[in-house]
């Protein structure tokens, strides 16, 4: 695109939409599709030489693709967190993966009701919502997608189900975890893909004169590893677990390739902006017979604050006013998605919240526009115990506090609890570069040690 068509593009976009311009006037739809567990390689767009993945290539193909982009936490409920209410999972007052209800029986875990999820800001703006897939924020009313700004709720409240079963097996008791918004239902014997399939078209089949806000939760390639058997028989020459999580993968985009497909059918393609992403990295623990995921070059893996558990394949494709078929080497986060999505849509986020989230729109209009972001942070476990694992980056540099590498690729003595790395230089991270720039070190602890303390004063 000429770089003058570009910036009047810009120009436009970003102050004509609250002017009755042509978006203003025509609301986009929005589709957000989060994986489980995916890798940062596990696509044919992201280098990918095993996996066949077509339909979501063909957002890449239709859309940007970001390279250095991030999850807001290397583990489940504190991701989705961060990406539903545009804030790191800490400034949300969510620190770790939510206890199912019978550990939790008074409710005290999840997404406090006080945050604003995206579907809270595109429903206050006209836009039907529904989430569909997997919630893994909260259990009590309040904290129910039902209570956080969906009108629509197909799917399980905890971490991960059995497909067929749609039980939640985990160490007992066995729960079913099957609910049509508050209810309770039961399909057993019935693939949850398939299921999630049928109810996306439902919702988006809806007379209405309203746009749709959807995020699509996909509880895959989480474990169990329950891809399609044709999959299965395609990937028989590789090894396990590689080939069952790559039979789950090529499962995931023929349900992506479905929808997408209805949404062309019923002429709303043109109409909806469509974001992928995964939650953060692939999985090694036993359930997923302790692998199966590629994260490429990186170090790392799920619960890691490492490359590998953190850095995932992002996608945003919008052919009516993005780019088409180009690459974002910026660093971006899961956070920055409901600035963006509410900048291109033309809709207004509550001036007297704020979030950590930038809007990306200027450089996914134009890649010579640097990043918005100066720093980044992340953290898991309680503000208040000094052994929770973090990491703050800024600019190419990035520190990690109490480091682990769940694959056991790095290890980690008492002189790493700082582990400085340079991105730029080594993005494997297998080097503590603390005692060789210590003025670097203490500059992005100071920025960390802030930014925590901030956070205890809030509590």
């Amino acid at each position: 695109m000429n770089r003058v068509i570009k910036i009047v593009a810009i120009f436009v976009i970003t102050f004509g939409l609250f002017a009755g311009g042509l978006w203003a006037q025509t609301k986009p739809n929005v589709l957000v599709i989060l994986t489980d567990d995916q890798g940062y390689l596990d696509l044919g767009s992201y280098g990918s030489k095993d996996l066949v993945t077509p339909n979501i290539d063909r957002l890449a193909e239709k859309g940007v693709r970001f390279t250095q982009f991030y999850s807001g936490a290397p583990v489940c409920s504190p991701s989705r967190a961060a990406m539903l209410t545009g804030k790191y999972n800490f400034n949300a007052g969510l620190f770790g993966n939510v206890s199912p209800p019978h550990q939790d029986p008074e409710g005290k875990s999840g997404l406090p009701s006080s945050e604003i999820t995206m579907a809270e800001v595109f429903r206050s703006n006209g836009y039907r919502t529904a989430l569909i897939g997997k919630w893994h924020l909260g259990h009590t009313v309040e904290k129910l997608p039902n209570g956080q700004g969906f009108d629509y709720f197909f799917g399980h409240q905890r971490g991960c189900i059995d497909n067929f079963s749609h039980f939640f097996y985990w160490s007992g008791p066995n729960l079913h975890d099957l609910y049509q918004n508050t209810e309770e239902i039961h399909r057993p014997g019935e693939f949850f893909g398939d299921l999630m399939v049928e109810e996306a078209k439902t919702f988006m089949d809806q007379a209405s004169d309203q746009p749709f806000f959807m995020y699509w939760a996909i509880n895959m390639p989480h474990y169990p590893y329950q891809g399609d058997p044709r999959w299965l028989e395609h990937y028989a020459d590789l090894e396990s677990p590689r080939k069952e999580y790559a039979a789950f993968v090529s499962t995931i985009d023929e349900l992506v390739g479905e929808v997408y497909a209805h949404l062309e059918a019923i002429g709303e393609l043109e109409n909806t902006i469509i974001v992928y992403q995964s939650d953060h990295g692939h999985s090694v623990e036993e359930r997923a017979f302790f692998g199966g995921g590629n994260p490429g070059p990186f170090s790392g893996a799920k619960f890691s604050m490492l490359e590998g558990g953190i850095r995932v394949p992002a996608i945003i494709s919008y052919p009516k006013i993005l780019p088409q078929n180009e690459l974002r080497h910026h660093w971006a986060n899961s956070v920055d998605w409901m600035p963006t999505l509410a900048e291109i849509a033309g809709v207004r986020l509550p001036e007297d919240h704020p979030i950590d989230g930038k809007n990306l729109l200027p450089l996914l209009m134009d890649g010579q526009i640097p990043s918005p972001h100066e720093t980044m942070y992340w953290a898991t476990g309680r503000p208040e115990n000094e052994n929770h694992p973090w990491a703050v980056r800024k600019g190419p540099w990035k520190l990690l506090g109490n480091p682990t590498d769940p694959t056991g690729k790095l290890r980690f003595g008492d002189s790493d609890k700082l582990y400085l790395v340079n991105l730029e230089t080594d993005s494997t991270e297998v080097k503590n570069l603390a005692s060789m720039h210590p003025e670097k070190t203490i500059e992005l602890h100071s920025l960390y040690k802030a930014w925590i303390e901030a956070i205890k004063t809030k509590k």
